[in-house]
């Protein structure tokens, strides 16, 4: 292996924040030093490459070269890694906290509901639940273990299928029954009003007319109802009576075993997108983590014996 060719960390950092600051007294500030002693440092790093990286203008002000700027842009991911790195050091094996990232529709709907069952398990675990609806960056987020709803397949990461997700009608059991049109099969549907969930930024989500056609039914008009951008407001709305809903055995949470709400018939469809776990292959076997997973693998395997028998 070659010698690498290393200029002064310090250097590095003070013509890293001066570039993001095109400042050299902000610069110093970020890292606690003088506007001078930037300048000095940026200098030195200058003449150890043998190139300008700053143009030094009258009003004191600087700007960057491009070759300033190339520098800057690597040098910037390459100190944002650095510093992850640095993180994933400190933090001991030994650790209980695991901080995990979901979407916010599976943390308040399955997750959250079953953390007696771990602290129950693993009383000495820690576990912090951060959610979002962006991809999780395990390189620049603070993050253990997401959760993520898609088709699989991530590379450099641990990942286990947790769910596999299916959709199937509900209503309240008041129009379970109702007296004019009661919903005994897919097709009674079209006297009822449909309850609609519209995700953001997710291609082939089970819509109404994708079940409808799924399960092979025709002649219900599936154009019209309210809208919601998430599965709960959705599933309130069906257990209030004001329509049928497309559940999912993920994310039903507790309706159906507490009876406010039904489901009409027995015919579902599969998702085109799973639930998986996922965690950096470098620390997948940290102890806190791994008992993390196989209690969430655990737990999604009790719930599909449950989903088999309701």
């Amino acid at each position: 292996m070659s010698r690498r060719r290393l200029p002064p960390l310090n250097s590095l950092r003070a013509f890293e924040a001066a570039a993001r600051h095109l400042n050299f007294e902000r610069a110093g500030d970020e890292i606690a030093v003088t506007a001078s002693a930037v300048g000095q440092q940026v200098k030195g790093l200058e003449a150890w490459l043998g190139i300008p990286l700053f143009v030094r203008l009258p009003s004191k002000g600087v700007v960057l070269t491009p070759a300033g700027e190339r520098y800057a842009a690597t040098l910037s991911q390459v100190l944002d890694e650095l510093d992850e790195a640095t993180a994933r050091v400190m933090r001991s094996e030994a650790s209980r906290v695991v901080t995990v990232s979901t979407l916010p529709s599976f943390a308040s709907s399955w997750l959250i509901p079953r953390l007696g069952s771990l602290r129950a398990r693993h009383p000495d675990l820690e576990i912090r639940v951060s959610v979002s609806t962006s991809r999780t960056d395990f390189a620049r987020e603070d993050v253990d273990v997401a959760i993520r709803f898609g088709k699989g397949g991530y590379p450099g990461l641990r990942t286990d299928l947790l769910m596999e997700e299916t959709f199937f009608p509900v209503c309240s059991a008041a129009l379970l029954d109702d007296a004019e049109h009661p919903l005994r099969e897919p097709a009674d549907l079209r006297h009822h009003t449909l309850l609609h969930e519209i995700p953001e930024g997710v291609p082939d989500f089970m819509t109404w007319p994708r079940w409808l056609a799924a399960v092979g039914v025709q002649g219900v008009d599936a154009s019209h109802g309210p809208h919601f951008s998430h599965t709960f407001l959705a599933l309130q709305a069906a257990a209030a009576g004001q329509g049928v809903a497309l559940a999912t055995n993920v994310l039903i949470g507790d309706y159906l075993k507490a009876g406010r709400l039904a489901r009409p018939f027995p015919h579902q469809v599969k998702g085109a997108y799973q639930y998986y776990v996922v965690c950096p292959e470098a620390v997948a076997e940290r102890p806190a983590i791994a008992a993390f997973r196989t209690w969430l693998l655990d737990e999604a395997k009790a719930q599909a014996e449950l989903d088999g028998v309701l």
